[in-house]
């Protein structure tokens, strides 16, 4: 979490977005960015509005404590209410408002404006004020945003007075098709095929983002994280332009604080010294042989291009995604 002495207001606030598929990492990943100074990771900021009032997945912030009695979530719920509404009704009218123009589906019309321009603007201004109250509360000037969807990473450029930076996250399908067979708490399992297919879906609509921001964009594997933790998290204080001495992690190890996350990995509730563990392959001998198959069968063409094939080449750490424009 971000230290004390942090301004949040005033200061240029970056916004570091994740993007990808789920079962990939980014809650680890931004529960260990939490850790430098001036950091701040909300978890998956896009649920708040719907899971605060119980009717998403869970109403848990990583705090322990429900949502809508965390002091900084509920500081964002109330503070952008429009008169003659209630903050539950309002929430309700920001579900129905990313229903209708920040879904998967809508990334490229997001990119090439060819969208509701109302509609987009409006949820543009509503997620800069949500930024803004964000680094005001908690003190930060760079907060990670695990949300995973591309379609509000292609419309951070619209948002007013933040730095939008991307970072996208990607994990072999297989191993997130077995992380799927898995019931964890809140999260419920998902078949191969389905959970392939938003693989897919959300790693195509991610590059489309990072191919227009070249600059700003760092592509990343979770497997190459968890061999070098620390190596990672350099690159990303690179394109953060933060000092790599604010790494938190020593070698394998980094210690995580409270956090504040919105959802995200069950695991979101673990604190204190952590280790990173370099192998985790267990899907190898768990997934079974037909699920293996089919997952290969519907996402090789991605699986190729990310090096997920022996002898294929792997895409460096911190670097433009196989194919991608490079970075200027």
């Amino acid at each position: 979490m971000a230290s004390a002495s942090a301004k949040g207001e005033g200061a240029q606030l970056t916004v570091l977005y994740i993007t990808g598929w789920c079962r990939s990492g980014s809650t680890i990943l931004g529960n260990v960015l939490n850790e430098v100074p001036g950091f701040f990771h909300v978890g998956e900021l896009s649920f708040l509005w719907k899971n605060a009032y119980g009717n998403g997945s869970n109403t848990l912030c990583g705090c322990g404590q429900q949502l809508l009695e965390c002091g900084i979530w509920n500081t964002v719920l109330t503070s952008d209410v429009p008169a003659g509404l209630t903050p539950r009704a309002h929430a309700a009218e920001v579900v129905l408002r990313q229903q209708a123009a920040v879904r998967t589906r809508h990334t490229l019309r997001v990119l090439d404006e060819a969208g509701d321009s109302h509609a987009l603007q409006s949820h543009a201004d509503f997620l800069a004020r949500t930024y803004r109250t964000i680094a005001r509360a908690t003190g930060s000037t760079v907060l990670v945003d695990s949300g995973k969807f591309p379609s509000e990473a292609a419309l951070l450029p619209r948002v007013e007075g933040i730095r939008p930076l991307y970072l996208h996250l990607v994990r072999d399908p297989r191993a997130v098709t077995h992380s799927w067979t898995k019931t964890k708490q809140y999260v419920v399992p998902m078949s191969a095929a389905r959970s392939t297919a938003y693989w897919l879906g959300f790693n195509a609509a991610s590059e489309e983002v990072t191919r227009r921001f070249p600059a700003q964009s760092l592509f990343l594997r979770y497997e190459d994280f968890i061999a070098a933790p620390d190596r990672a998290v350099d690159t990303v204080l690179d394109l953060a332009g933060v000092p790599r001495t604010q790494n938190p992690v020593k070698g394998r190890t980094v210690m995580l604080g409270k956090n504040h996350t919105v959802t995200g990995n069950p695991d979101r509730f673990r604190s204190g010294p952590t280790l990173l563990r370099g192998e985790d392959d267990a899907w190898k001998g768990e997934l079974a042989s037909g699920a293996k198959a089919l997952t290969v069968a519907l996402a090789w063409p991605l699986m190729a291009k990310y090096g997920y094939f022996r002898g294929a080449r792997r895409a460096p750490i911190g670097g433009a995604a196989p194919g991608a424009e490079p970075r200027s």
